[in-house]
């Protein structure tokens, strides 16, 4: 698929794999990724690992699995599950981990 038919986002999830997401998804995955930005804030650890487990899930959900023999760039790098909160917090940008 060349980049101008491409609709929707190449997600990472690390450790995994690699997830079409289209965009239709986004404005649920953007709320699971307002959970995580909250919890993290606000130092809560019991909200935090539901809330990235939910947000991880949501990609799983939404995306299929990107095809193991291309060698596409990723739009954008989740952590992995097992994820601390300072790993996450390193990688959040200003609108989170999913910009919108």
């Amino acid at each position: 698929m060349s980049e101008s038919e491409k609709s929707g986002l190449i997600i990472r999830i690390l450790g995994e794999g690699q997830y079409d997401v289209g965009d239709d998804a986004l404005d649920r995955l953007n709320e699971l990724d307002a959970a995580v930005e909250a919890a993290i804030e606000a130092g809560d650890e019991a909200a935090f690992r539901p809330a990235l487990e939910a947000l991880l899930e949501g990609v799983r959900t939404a995306g299929g699995t990107h095809a193991l023999d291309t060698f596409d760039e990723s739009d954008l790098i989740l952590p992995p599950g097992d994820a601390s909160m300072d790993d996450v917090r390193s990688m959040l940008a200003d609108d989170g981990l999913i910009p919108g």
